[in-house]
């Protein structure tokens, strides 16, 4: 039986929804996280602990809901590995840009070739219906 879930996809600031636009879009099909935070919440709008076949409402930084997503695959990587699905599905042009991205977001951690990230693989299945401007 599936599960509804809610995630939120952060941004520069509250004001910043470029992931949620991607995953409308079609382009963001993959979200990473370390293995230690994955199964942690974090408030009202991001339960954690996603598993295959869950639905996931996903909200901007504001808590708005903007779209439902369903959750296909849940897979551990190492940072040195980045698999290329992982990384076009981020929206990344190669796996360096996915460690860059990740070293500048995650400062305090010692991200090195073996650290351990989960990826949660989804796909598209609702659009919010105040949401259709973010197609434009």
């Amino acid at each position: 039986m599936t599960s509804r879930k809610k995630l939120t996809f952060w941004g520069a600031d509250e004001n910043d929804d470029s992931l949620v636009r991607e995953v409308i879009a079609g382009r963001k099909t993959v979200t990473a996280d370390t293995v230690e935070d994955y199964t942690k919440g974090y408030g009202e709008l991001g339960d954690g602990g996603y598993e295959a076949g869950d639905l996931i409402d996903v909200h901007d930084l504001k808590g708005r809901l903007r779209c439902t997503i369903r959750a296909k695959e849940v897979r551990v990587i190492r940072f040195g590995e980045i698999p290329e699905d992982v990384w076009r599905g981020e929206t990344f042009a190669s796996a360096q840009e996915f460690r860059d991205v990740h070293i500048r977001c995650l400062p305090h951690l010692d991200l090195h070739d073996g650290f351990e990230f989960v990826t949660l693989h989804f796909e598209l299945v609702d659009v919010a219906p105040d949401t259709e401007y973010l197609l434009a």
